[in-house]
């Protein structure tokens, strides 16, 4: 087999495929001793050199651990149209709360969950189970070993993440400061008052009882 033609089966392999490939898998159905890793990426960049070069609407992306041909963003609008509603996974509010807090805790119990958004989570943990954006990944060696869950190689592929080291760090996300208040408005302060490190820092509101229908 000459590279031309194991160029071209990378190539159908990547444009087929419903999720990334790695190397191994490529390596797998290619059954070819004589071509290796390096063989492999080399062939994968001379593909991505040419929809570049091209101006092809594809493009070769690294994501979830693998390798896969998608469209390039500013085809997103046309493909919406086609696939109408098929295409579009919506989250609610309460379920990317919880896939956030899977995201950055994981492996974790459902009941750790709940106690740190403060309300029940079975609905919105059935949603994100359905959608395979996350997955029962062991139990915790504690009583009653409840299941710990953590994100599955979808939720790298929904959200263009190679790896979980590329989630954002959490120190990047900064509340806005809310204004002090006016001069006349302020409150006399009692002697005796909590000081500040006594106060919890970001006070939750009462959750609504829709709160967890993803």
């Amino acid at each position: 087999m000459d590279k031309e033609q194991t160029k071209n089966i990378i190539e159908a392999l990547l444009y087929m495929t419903d999720h990334a490939l790695s190397d191994a898998e490529i390596t797998e159905v290619l059954d070819q001793k004589s071509i290796g890793a390096d063989d492999i990426r080399n062939c994968v960049r001379e593909i991505s050199e040419k929809y570049q070069a091209s101006g092809s609407p594809l493009r070769v992306v690294e994501v979830a651990g693998g390798i896969q041909i998608a469209t390039r963003p500013e085809m997103a609008i046309w493909i919406r149209r086609l696939y109408k509603e098929r295409l579009t996974v919506r989250l609610s509010t309460s379920a990317l709360e919880t896939l956030s807090i899977i995201a950055y805790k994981q492996p974790i119990t459902r009941s750790d969950i709940e106690q740190i958004r403060g309300v029940e989570a079975s609905g919105v943990m059935e949603t994100l189970l359905e959608r395979r954006l996350v997955k029962v990944v062991g139990r915790k060696e504690t009583i009653g070993r409840p299941l710990l869950y953590g994100t599955t190689s979808e939720f790298l592929r929904h959200f263009g993440l190679k790896h979980l080291s590329e989630l954002p760090d959490l120190n990047t996300f900064v509340l806005p400061e809310e204004p002090a208040p006016a001069a006349e408005n302020l409150e006399p302060v009692a002697v005796g008052a909590p000081s500040g490190s006594d106060i919890p820092e970001a006070p939750s509101e009462e959750p609504s009882s829709s709160d967890d229908h993803a």
